[in-house]
């Protein structure tokens, strides 16, 4: 414990001679908890970016047609009978 404080530089209090637990981990709680909230909110951003690009990659193959539509030819049985 004393080495990791050591390594983030931290100090004791006025009036303590070592830095206590309790200090160095209520700090580091706030720490990962702010951090915790921002790594969530930038996997949502990027996300709906994501979201947005496939949406966008839809309405573009939505857009070209993988077959094409011929208009109907009056060829049929019916078509005769009723020109007659």
């Amino acid at each position: 414990f004393l080495e990791t404080t050591a390594y983030f530089c931290m100090k004791p209090k006025m009036g303590e001679k070592e830095v206590s637990p309790h200090s160095f981990f209520s700090i580091w709680h706030e720490f990962s908890s702010d951090f915790k909230d921002f790594w969530k909110k930038e996997n949502k951003l990027i996300l709906q970016e994501r979201v947005k690009e496939a949406e966008e990659v839809c309405r573009q193959k939505k857009g070209k047609s993988l077959y094409n539509i011929r208009p109907k030819h009056d060829s049929g049985i019916v078509s005769k009978n009723s020109s007659n």
